[in-house]
């Protein structure tokens, strides 16, 4: 008898364990929109990978859209995309998708062990994903946007052929958003500013179900916009004007691509169902494009970079002693600095974060002392004399995270069109009246230009909305190398 119960006991055991173990998310539409035959899957992508004729671009790719249609129809254009990998060692990879089936006003993140095709498994990345979790609370595990959503599915055999055996996380946006799109777009930026090897992949297709001329013509306007390299711009020009499907997916990866350092969006191919199958009356467009960090951008205002990693680090040493004596002891840290380039003159701001949220943010943007002692001085008044916030207590230190902004000198312009959104600041001033935004209050709000002078005239100086455009008040631009600890 007890013998009987013991092999029941194994039996159940062991019938447990093939229940629970295998934690993947199998694969919807192998033997639909794809072959359900590991070799013919191989095949196929293997020859639309060589078909795609590019000049593999030079430099680090940070993000690249796809598009998600059946293979027969989109896999010839996202071979285009992934062959903008060849030769480069990805490690991770996120897919940013969207729900095309759930509505739902939040971010999923799906909870699996791994993706399970014909082609075998991908393993997910549990800790980039825990760290999307956390991250904010609209982002939030759940696996049930992922069932037959042919937005990420569609990507997963590409990734499988193409670049072998990355670890993977991902992403399904519900509600389509700007709000969406900036939540994700900083949280991509946040949880892969340390990594390497990664891409991020944006999944879209372009216009939906109108005649082949009117698809093109429509497509062409927005490869336009994708290579303007604006999110904001891009996010208003398409969202629910039959454009793209996954425009929120598609400004997330852009704002987080320009926040890692990609400097352009190349258009890599571009087409339509009706000119691939060549047999429909209606068609769905296409697009591959890539988001590239390719060194173009060196220099601030015509100065090469201002800092070394090393003194970067020396800085944002100064800022987190000083905030710890400061506030704990009410005692001004005095540095000992050796580096003749922190000793320069340079304009700095200080800006400290909470949980991702702004917590102070003061700065010179005219140098009146040496670097170091300026950040020094700054640190403090981020954390004290702010008048947005009380002062920041010894409690919340160790949820402080430090930016730091250093300055290149002042330019005066009298064309309000050469200031470049996300590359330079601003300062506007009349009489006595001044206002200044950083050039990351660009890409952190995503306004466009005209939403970016408006504010800065209005809330930051007290001036007319319209100064800027009719020559009532001066403009200033410059440039800052920000760095995080």
């Amino acid at each position: 008898m007890n013998k009987l119960k013991i092999l029941f006991t194994v039996f159940i055991l062991t019938l447990s364990f093939n229940l629970f173990a295998d934690d993947f998310k199998h694969a919807d539409l192998a033997g639909s929109w794809y072959p359900n035959n590991p070799e013919q899957i191989s095949f196929l992508i293997e020859d639309y990978l060589h078909q795609a004729d590019i000049n593999i671009p030079a430099g680090e790719v940070i993000g690249i859209i796809v598009p998600h249609a059946g293979i027969r129809y989109s896999g010839r254009i996202a071979a285009f995309g992934f062959k903008a990998l060849a030769n480069k060692k990805i490690n991770k990879v996120v897919v940013v998708g969207f729900s095309h089936r759930r509505n739902y006003d939040k971010i999923a993140i799906l909870e699996k062990s791994g993706y399970k095709t014909p082609l075998g498994v991908l393993t997910i990345d549990k800790t980039i994903s825990d760290k999307f979790v956390n991250f904010h609370p609209k982002i939030d595990y759940d696996s049930s946007p992922f069932y037959k959503e042919n937005s990420v599915e569609m990507i997963i055999p590409f990734i499988q052929v193409a670049l072998g055996n990355p670890e993977i996380t991902l992403i399904a946006i519900g509600n389509q958003s700007w709000e969406n799109s900036q939540i994700l777009g900083k949280a991509l930026y946040e949880i892969l500013k340390k990594e390497d090897n990664f891409v991020i992949i944006a999944s879209t297709d372009l216009c939906h179900y109108l005649s082949p001329k009117q698809v093109d013509t429509v497509d062409e306007e927005t490869s336009r916009l994708i290579q303007e390299f604006d999110p904001k711009r891009l996010y208003n020009q398409c969202r629910g004007k039959n454009r793209m499907c996954g425009t929120a997916a598609v400004a997330a990866a852009m704002i987080a691509s320009k926040k890692l350092g990609a400097e352009e969006s190349v258009i890599l191919a571009r087409s339509n169902s009706a000119a691939i199958i060549k047999e429909s009356k209606k068609a769905v467009g296409y697009l591959s494009a890539a988001f590239l960090k390719n060194g173009k951008r060196k220099e601030l205002n015509g100065m090469d970079e201002l800092l070394t990693k090393d003194q970067k680090n020396k800085l944002i040493q100064i800022v987190r002693t000083t905030l710890d004596q400061y506030i704990k002891e009410g005692k001004k840290y005095q540095p000992e600095v050796k580096d003749n380039k922190l000793k320069e003159e340079m304009g700095v701001f200080v800006t400290l974060h909470k949980n991702n949220s702004l917590r102070g943010c003061i700065g010179n943007i005219i140098a009146k002392d040496p670097l170091y002692l300026g950040t020094r001085d700054m640190a403090i008044a981020a954390s004290t004399q702010d008048p947005r916030f009380p002062p920041v207590t010894e409690s919340e230190l160790d949820d402080i995270d430090i930016e730091i902004s250093v300055l290149s000198p002042l330019e005066k312009i009298d064309n309000p069109d050469k200031i470049i959104l996300g590359k330079h600041g601003v300062l506007v001033k009349k009489g006595f009246r001044s206002g200044v935004f950083l050039p990351q209050v660009a890409d952190e709000t995503g306004w466009s230009k005209e939403e970016f002078m408006n504010n800065l005239c209005v809330h930051k100086a007290g001036l007319e909305s319209t100064c800027w455009k009719t020559g009532d008040c001066d403009i200033f631009i410059f440039s800052a190398e920000v760095f995080e600890e």
